[in-house]
């Protein structure tokens, strides 16, 4: 009997034991990268005032990855887009490109950025970068239209029927206060595929059916910069290359009017040296960019960036060694000259590849 009451006691510590460290297991390995992750978020995406940032110490070099997101990336990318901001804020500063890194903040900008009030969002249109997806979060935020997929897509531009006001609405002061108070982002692409797309969805499918691209701005161009007189197709790329690369385009762009969004630099759009943007997204990196985007602003929970088809944000070299073929080198540096503000300011290589 004794030995069996001591078998029983042995077993009754085995087993207390065995809890007590299952317990400790537990509390010190459950979900570290969760845990981890989190405090290390909450940290890094509190962000530093404008004046701050220049003082800090500057980031690792393996952490300089602008435009790009490391593999296993919780605990790397908001340093990503802290550093895409620096970024900007070290071109802004620098006084040789001024000219091409500064804009005032007009009308035209203002009309530019949509407004939502509800949850003190700016959204800056940057169009061929996947704007009218954003344009369909915001629209669904501003209580227009109860989901995404029940948007029309008639209505997706259409500014009397999408609910989305611009900040030119606004009086001053009500611009002002959104410009300091509100979130704001914009998204952006490689600037020559870009070129490459807005040419593509204008000059030559024309999707949405805007004739005026064909019959009014394509013969303005042609008969300015296009140099063969006898040649009768219609516009080419290397026409739009020649007008977009001219010093003096501004003439024939008040001509077209608004429809030359498509094609103007992102400092024209969208001001970036004078409005403090929270979060600059990259076309390229957009499958992490737009959930990034949703929480920051804080909707993650009410609203989904649409699904984005396998491959179409990669950045296509082939495409545009394709598309600047048989185009003259002083036309291509022309066009980069013009673009170069854009290259810089949001970490885009310059495409040596075709200038030299």
């Amino acid at each position: 009997m004794h030995h069996q009451w001591l078998l029983l006691a042995a077993c009754f510590w085995v087993i207390f034991m065995f809890m007590v460290a299952s317990k400790f297991i537990t509390l010190t390995f459950k979900d570290p990268d969760v845990y981890s992750a989190k405090q290390e978020f909450l940290f890094l995406t509190t962000m530093p005032e404008v004046g701050k940032l220049a003082e800090e110490k500057p980031f690792p070099e393996e952490l300089k990855v602008t435009g790009k997101v490391l593999p296993d990336s919780r605990l790397v990318q908001p340093l990503v887009y802290m550093e895409r901001l620096e970024l900007i804020r070290n071109v802004c500063r620098d006084e040789a490109l001024k000219n091409l890194s500064h804009t005032a903040v007009s009308k035209f900008v203002l009309d530019r950025i949509f407004v939502c009030d509800k949850h003190k969002i700016l959204f800056c249109q940057t169009p061929k970068v996947g704007n009218t997806q954003w344009k369909k979060v915001l629209i669904v935020l501003n209580g227009a239209f109860p989901s995404i997929e029940e948007i029309p897509e008639n209505v997706v531009h259409d500014h009397e029927k999408n609910g989305l006001p611009r900040l030119s609405s606004f009086s001053n002061a009500e611009i002002q206060k959104r410009l300091k108070t509100y979130f704001k982002f914009f998204i952006v692409r490689d600037p020559f595929e870009r070129l490459i797309s807005a040419f593509k969805d204008k000059f030559v499918h024309n999707p949405r059916f805007e004739p005026w691209y064909r019959h009014e701005i394509a013969p303005g161009i042609i008969r300015k910069y296009r140099r063969n007189r006898t040649e009768t197709r219609g516009i080419q790329f290397e026409d739009f290359v020649r007008y977009l690369g001219d010093p003096n385009h501004r003439w024939l762009d008040l001509q077209f009017g608004d429809h030359i969004i498509h094609w103007v630099t992102y400092v024209e759009l969208c001001a970036p040296c004078e409005i403090k943007y929270s979060v600059i997204g990259h076309h390229e990196t957009l499958e992490d960019d737009a959930p990034y985007i949703l929480k920051e602003a804080g909707i993650d929970h009410l609203v989904s960036y649409p699904t984005i088809p396998p491959g179409i944000t990669v950045y296509n070299r082939t495409k545009v060694e394709h598309y600047f073929l048989g185009i003259s080198k002083r036309d291509i540096r022309r066009l980069y000259a013009r673009f170069e503000g854009d290259f810089k300011l949001f970490g885009y290589q310059k495409p040596d590849f075709l200038l030299n």
